[in-house]
C-alpha cells in the first residue's frame, strides 16, 4: 500500500505505522504485514529511525510509550534514564560552570533508556500474543547501519547549521562529518560500529545494552572522555511501568504521560480549551483560546513537573474537574496574558502504530537537542542524549541536578479514546511546541471533524522555544485565514509570522486511528521526512 502524501491518510485492515522518516513507517509495516503486532512494528521502527534520522533520536536517547490494549487498558512505559553518580552540583561547579552545558561529555550526564523500553515493551507484546524473534525486528536497523542510508534533507540542513558547535565534540566528525565535510543531501551514510552494536543486541538480547558487553563497552567510553556516567549506572537502570495520567472531556477521554514529562500540560490545554465553548476551527477563537490556555498549562507545568519520585503535588489532582474549571476561568477570550519565559527545545521522534488485534502505540524517542551531547561512542557507535542540560544547578530549583535524580523531559506521547470505538495515537516532536501541536491536531480532528492528515498539515503556531533557540514570542506559519494575525496581534499576542509555509519549527506530527469495524488510519506531516505505511 503506498504511503499518505501531505493532505492523505493511508488506509489498511491489517495495521498502519507512522513515522518521521519513510523508510522507519514501512519496516513497521513490514513486520503488520509478517503478522507482527503493532508493539512488535514499533520496536523495529524505533530501531530503524534511530539509523536513519540520526540527529533527532538514537540509542543513546530516552523514550516513553502508551499502548492501548484491546480489552481498552492503557499501558504507560517510562524509559527514561537517571543522572550518572558522578553528575552532582558540585562536580560542575568545581569546574567553574554555572549551567549544566549542552553539549560535550559533561552534558553526556544520564543513562539512556529508549532500548530499555524496548525490552519492557515486548514484553508486553507477548503477552499480546506476539512472536517475532528480536532479531528479525532489528534487522532492517542492522542492514541500514551496515549498507548504508540517504542522508535526509533534515540532517544535511541541521548538520550545516550545527559544525561549528560539534565539529570539536569527541566522536561527532568520524560519525556525522566525512572528511570533514557537511554531507550532501542523499549522500550515503554508513554507521558500521552503529550496526555491529544492533547486531550483537539482536543475539544478546537488549538487557546486554545495560548490563553485558555493549554496557561495559560504552562506560568505558563515557570514563575515556569525562562524562558522569558510570559501568555501575548502566547495571542499575530499569524502565518503569507507571499508570498514564489521564482526563475526560465531554468528546473523548486523553491519555498522556505522568512527570517527569510535560504530559500534565498537554492534558490542561485541552481540558481548559474544551470548557472555552468554541465552535469552530482555525478562527481567532480557535488559535487564542490554545494560546492562552497552553499559558496557564505551562505555569503549572513549571511549578509541578520533576522526576516522579520527588513530585510535591498530585498531577492527577491537577486535571480534576474542579482543578481545571478554575485555571480555565482565567482565560481572557478577548486579551492576551503577557508571556515572558518558556523553556529550550529539543529533537525528537513521534512514532505510531495501529493493528487489527486492537492494540495501539503511541510511541515518543529523542537525544533532547539535536544530535545530542554530540558525542558519539567509538566503541558501539552510540550518540548520546544531552537530555539532563534541563537540569539547574541550583539547589533550590524544581529539577536540581543529584545522581540518580532524571530530568524535566519535554516528551509525551499521546492518545484518544472516542464514545465512537475511534482509537487515536498522536504525537510530535518539538520542545515546548509538543504540547501545543497535540492540542492543534486534536481539537481540529477530535473536536470539529478535520480529516486527520488535513488536521495535520494545517498551519500551526508555537509559543516559546524549541530547536534550541531563544525565542519566546508567539510565532505562526504563514497560511492562516486572513485577518488572524491581525486580530491575534490586537488582542495583545507578541507575535511574528515565520517565512515557511510548512516550518520545521512547528514540528513532526503525526497520528493513528483505529476505527470501530476494523479500518486503521495513519498520517505524518508533511514538514518532515516521513509518512504512514499500511499492510
Amino acid at each position: 500500500m503506498q504511503p499518505a502524501h501531505a493532505f492523505e491518510s493511508t488506509h489498511a485492515t491489517r495495521g498502519v505505522v507512522a513515522a518521521p522518516h519513510q523508510l522507519a513507517a514501512e519496516v513497521g509495516r513490514d513486520v503488520l504485514a509478517e503478522g507482527g503486532n503493532a508493539i512488535e512494528a514499533m520496536v523495529a521502527a524505533a530501531a530503524a529511525i534511530a539509523v536513519v534520522y540520526p540527529h533527532m533520536n538514537h540509542l543513546g536517547g530516552d523514550g516513553f510509550w502508551l499502548i492501548r490494549e484491546p480489552t481498552g487498558r492503557v499501558r504507560y512505559i517510562e524509559a527514561c534514564g537517571f543522572a550518572g553518580a558522578h553528575a552532582s552540583i558540585s562536580h560542575y561547579r568545581d569546574m567553574g560552570l554555572e549551567a549544566v552545558p549542552t553539549r560535550g561529555p559533561l552534558a553526556a550526564l544520564t543513562v539512556p533508556g529508549a532500548v530499555g523500553g524496548w525490552r519492557l515493551a515486548l514484553e508486553a507484546a507477548q503477552a499480546l500474543g506476539g512472536h517475532m524473534s528480536l532479531p528479525r525486528l532489528l534487522e532492517p536497523a542492522v542492514r541500514f547501519a551496515r549498507e548504508g542510508v540517504a542522508v535526509s534533507a533534515s540532517q544535511a540542513r541541521l548538520t550545516a547549521e550545527k559544525k561549528a558547535e560539534l565539529e570539536h565534540v569527541p566522536g561527532f566528525a568520524a560519525a556525522f562529518l566525512p572528511g570533514g565535510a557537511v554531507p550532501a543531501v542523499g549522500a550515503l551514510q554508513r554507521q558500521a560500529r552503529l550496526g555491529d552494536t544492533l547486531d550483537h543486541l539482536a543475539r544478546a538480547g537488549l538487557d546486554d545494552f545495560y548490563r553485558g558487553d555493549v554496557g561495559r563497552e560504552m562506560a568505558a567510553d563515557l570514563d575515556g572522555i569525562g562524562s558522569p556516567v558510570t559501568r555501575t549506572d548502566f547495571e542499575t537502570y530499569q524502565p518503569v511501568a507507571r499508570a498514564p495520567l489521564a482526563v475526560k472531556l465531554p468528546r473523548a477521554q486523553l491519555f498522556n504521560a505522568p512527570p517527569p514529562t510535560q504530559g500534565l500540560a498537554s492534558l490542561l490545554i485541552l481540558a481548559q480549551f474544551a470548557r472555552l465553548g468554541v465552535t469552530e476551527a482555525e478562527g481567532f477563537a480557535h488559535v487564542h483560546g490554545l494560546v492562552e490556555a497552553t499559558k496557564r498549562a505551562f505555569m503549572v507545568r513549571d511549578r509541578v513537573v520533576c522526576d516522579f519520585d520527588h513530585l510535591t503535588e498530585d498531577p492527577g489532582a491537577l486535571l480534576a474537574p474542579a482543578a481545571v474549571d478554575t485555571l480555565a476561568s482565567g482565560i481572557d477570550m478577548r486579551r492576551a496574558l503577557p508571556w515572558p519565559q518558556g523553556r529550550a527545545g529539543g529533537d525528537t521522534v513521534w512514532l505510531g502504530a495501529a493493528d487489527a488485534s486492537g492494540v495501539v502505540v503511541s510511541y515518543i524517542q529523542s537525544i533532547f537537542f539535536e544530535f545530542g551531547s554530540g558525542c558519539v561512542l567509538g566503541g558501539t557507535g552510540v550518540l548520546m542524549q544531552n537530555r539532563g542540560a534541563s537540569f539547574s544547578l541550583d539547589p533550590k530549583a524544581r529539577n536540581p541536578l543529584r545522581p540518580g535524580r532524571k530530568p524535566f523531559h519535554t516528551l509525551n506521547p499521546a492518545m484518544a479514546v472516542f464514545p465512537d470505538g475511534r482509537v487515536l495515537a498522536y504525537g510530535t516532536m518539538g520542545g515546548e511546541g509538543q504540547p501545543q501541536t497535540q492540542a492543534a491536531v486534536f481539537s481540529r480532528y477530535g473536536l470539529f471533524g478535520v480529516p486527520l492528515a488535513e488536521a495535520i498539515a494545517r498551519p500551526r503556531w508555537l509559543l516559546g522555544r524549541t530547536w534550541g533557540d531563544v525565542e519566546t514570542r508567539l510565532r505562526l506559519e504563514p497560511r492562516f485565514q486572513e485577518g488572524l494575525v491581525e486580530r491575534l496581534s490586537a488582542a495583545g499576542h507578541d507575535l511574528s509570522v515565520v517565512p515557511d509555509a510548512y516550518s520545521d519549527l512547528m514540528g513532526h506530527a503525526g497520528g493513528v486511528v483505529l476505527h470501530p469495524r476494523g479500518q486503521i488510519e495513519g498520517a505524518h506531516d508533511p514538514r518532515s521526512d516521513g509518512g504512514a505505511a499500511g499492510a
